[in-house]
């Protein structure tokens, strides 16, 4: 991976914005100021937006900063301006959209926050994001506060990137690290950019940027409950269907309450009740208190009692399948030893996967998504296990998302890898049987 050089040994702390810490936006006419003085500025937006992960069950915005050149730094506080009707945007956001879709938008991480800014109205038509670049970069470190690091010799400070961003009045302190995180986005977008020009690599970031913006919205998980942690050690059916009872209870809890459903029960606590199933809230205690389940499980004890009935009562024939029964493509893991035709060709591609991306200093995960990779060797193009076909696996690459660029470079090492019988045997793996 690429390893920048600081501008200088000793980074400088920078404590608060080269303006000062700006009040925050919550009025119409506020509002309407900031936009004004954002519209006689010059070149792209840099964005930022915080939410309040952890503490509420919707994933809105409950700050949006934004600064730009001869613009100043904004501070906007969304909740004012959020309409009763939720598909309803303020006019105010409105005109802010549409100002910020004349030029390019500066995010970190953009996918987080893309979908609670398109929530109030903004929809960036042209993006650059900076960590996303300095992935491709090959970067060794991509946070943001890594990144203005190593690349402009200043140190930001984070000790509160993890607080209730939900809570008002925001303290002045939280303020001034969220407008610190916009304070120097453009500066830190102009290096990154250089680097990724040096390297030859602006296009493909380009191909990312435009993929990113144009990607639908994620649709709804079939099963969300399966993605209770630990999960994965629970071996009965007939507690699953409890799992999944009780996580729909939560859920509709913290739905209505606009609280992270662990607040409400953790999912440790969840699978404990599942697996012990009490059937009166002194029972339920006794399962919860080792574990140091919060306090708040015990106001709604009645309702998760009633969601264990429910999930007894399932009967067998619609309890819910063991994961390895709902997929159509089996776990990695077993693909060696119970399907060995599948795991050669595989074992090959992510080897040169590995090799690509080492010469070409990217991350293999950037290079092409894994998934992918398992996916085209689980099924691969009709012929491509008989003959090097490299157009149709770039095709299929291209048309499960791959990016052009991605299937210029990975396609051909798929398609060899597709007509290979054997696995690669790693060195360790050879030492290890050889014991």
């Amino acid at each position: 991976m690429t390893e920048p050089t600081p501008e200088s040994d000793a980074a400088t702390p920078l404590l608060m914005p080269i303006g000062g810490t700006p009040t925050v936006i919550t009025t119409e006419e506020e509002l309407g100021n900031a936009i004004d003085l954002l519209e006689r500025g010059t070149g792209a937006f840099a964005i930022d937006a915080e939410r309040a992960s952890g503490y509420k069950y919707s994933s809105r915005a409950y700050l949006i900063q934004i600064k730009r050149t001869g613009g100043g730094l904004q501070l906007i506080d969304p909740i004012p301006f959020h309409q009763s009707d939720p598909f309803e945007i303020h006019p105010l956001f409105h005109a802010l959209n549409k100002l910020i879709r004349t030029d390019e938008v500066i995010l970190h991480a953009s996918t987080q926050d893309l979908p609670c800014l398109r929530e109030v109205g903004l929809l960036p038509s042209r993006l650059f994001d900076t960590e996303l670049g300095g992935r491709i970069a090959g970067l060794p470190r991509v946070g943001l506060g890594a990144l203005v690091e190593s690349l402009l010799g200043i140190s930001l400070a984070k000790e509160h990137s993890a607080v209730d961003w939900s809570h008002r009045p925001l303290p002045e302190e939280w303020l001034t690290y969220a407008a610190l995180d916009v304070e120097l986005l453009v500066e830190l977008r102009e290096k990154i950019s250089e680097l990724l020009k040096a390297q030859g690599k602006m296009e493909w970031a380009a191909q990312e940027f435009s993929a990113i913006l144009q990607a639908p919205p994620s649709s709804p998980r079939k099963e969300p409950w399966r993605r209770s942690s630990g999960i994965h050690n629970v071996k009965r059916r007939d507690q699953l269907a409890i799992i999944k009872s009780l996580w729909h209870e939560r859920d509709n809890l913290a739905r209505e309450a606009d609280v992270a459903p662990g607040k409400f029960l953790s999912d440790a606590a969840l699978l404990e009740l599942a697996m012990h199933v009490p059937k009166t809230r002194a029972e339920m205690e006794k399962v919860l208190r080792p574990i140091g389940a919060r306090a708040r499980w015990f106001e709604h004890s009645a309702q998760w009692l009633t969601a264990i009935r429910a999930g007894i009562a399932v009967p067998e024939s619609h309890w819910p399948l063991m994961r390895a029964d709902t997929e159509s493509m089996p776990p990695v893991k077993i693909w060696r030893d119970k399907f060995p035709a599948k795991f050669a060709p595989l074992s090959h591609a992510r080897a040169a996967i590995e090799t690509a991306a080492e010469k070409l200093s990217i991350p293999p995960e950037n290079l092409i998504s894994p998934e992918l990779v398992r996916r085209l060797c689980w099924n691969p193009p009709e012929g491509a296990t008989m003959t090097l076909n490299k157009e149709a696996v770039a095709e299929s690459l291209i048309a499960q998302g791959a990016r052009q660029w991605q299937a210029d470079i990975v396609g051909p090492l798929i398609a060899a890898a597709l007509l290979e019988r054997k696995p690669i045997v790693i060195a360790t793996e050879e030492a290890t049987e050889a014991q």
